[in-house]
Formats: structure tokens, C-alpha cells, sequence
């Protein structure tokens, strides 16, 4: 092996080194004991399960649409609005599941544009 490509691997090895450190330095870095305020998610998700259909309403923040279901085991449907802008013309709806009047599950459908 010539004295050139002996360094070249070296070199390759030594980035390789730095990147996994970095990246494991990052994946293991305990989360901040600060916690969060009222009305806020650790996460910044604003959902958590076993909301309730209005606790949902106001953490989103928008009207709650009803898809299907019987009442207390409903689909329903959030949309938020982001009308109003030309690079803004989507209409996302996230579809939340709930059970016995508790939200059980949520499935976000990113591919809806409605003009």
C-alpha cells in the first residue's frame, strides 16, 4: 500500500470517528429537566391520549368535522386553515380516532389540497 493512500484512509477513518461521535453524543444527551408550562407538551405535540373531543378542539385549535362513527366512537376530522397565502394553499386534515369519548389514535393526511 503506497504512503498516499495510507493517509487517505487514515483521514477517512478519523472522519468517520468524528461523525459517529457526534451523532452519539447527540442520541445520548438527556432531555432538559425543565418543565413545560400549563397548556404545553413536553414534545410539542399538543395531543396526548385519552383527550377528550373539546380538549382536542382547543389544543389544536381548530373546529373538530365529524367523519363517521357512532357517538362517543367517532372519526373526526381537524383541518387547519392556511388559506390566505400563495405558497400556503394546502388543507391538511388530521383524522383522531376516539373511544368511549377519548381520543385513541391520530393519522395526519399531508397529500390533501382543496382549492
Amino acid at each position: 500500500m503506497s504512503m498516499r493512500a495510507s493517509v487517505s484512509l487514515k483521514r477517512l477513518m478519523i472522519n468517520a470517528m468524528t461523525a459517529w461521535l457526534a451523532l452519539a453524543s447527540v442520541a445520548l444527551t438527556p432531555a432538559s429537566g425543565h418543565q413545560p408550562s400549563h397548556g404545553t407538551r413536553p414534545n410539542g405535540v399538543p395531543l396526548l391520549f385519552g383527550m377528550t373531543p373539546d380538549e382536542v378542539s382547543q389544543a389544536l385549535g381548530v373546529p373538530l368535522n365529524y367523519v363517521r362513527g357512532r357517538p362517543g366512537d367517532e372519526l373526526l376530522l381537524a383541518t387547519s386553515n392556511v388559506k390566505g397565502s400563495a405558497l400556503s394553499s394546502r388543507s391538511d386534515g388530521l383524522y383522531l380516532q376516539f373511544r368511549k369519548g377519548r381520543l385513541e389514535g391520530w393519522k395526519g393526511d399531508w397529500g390533501t389540497i382543496n382549492p
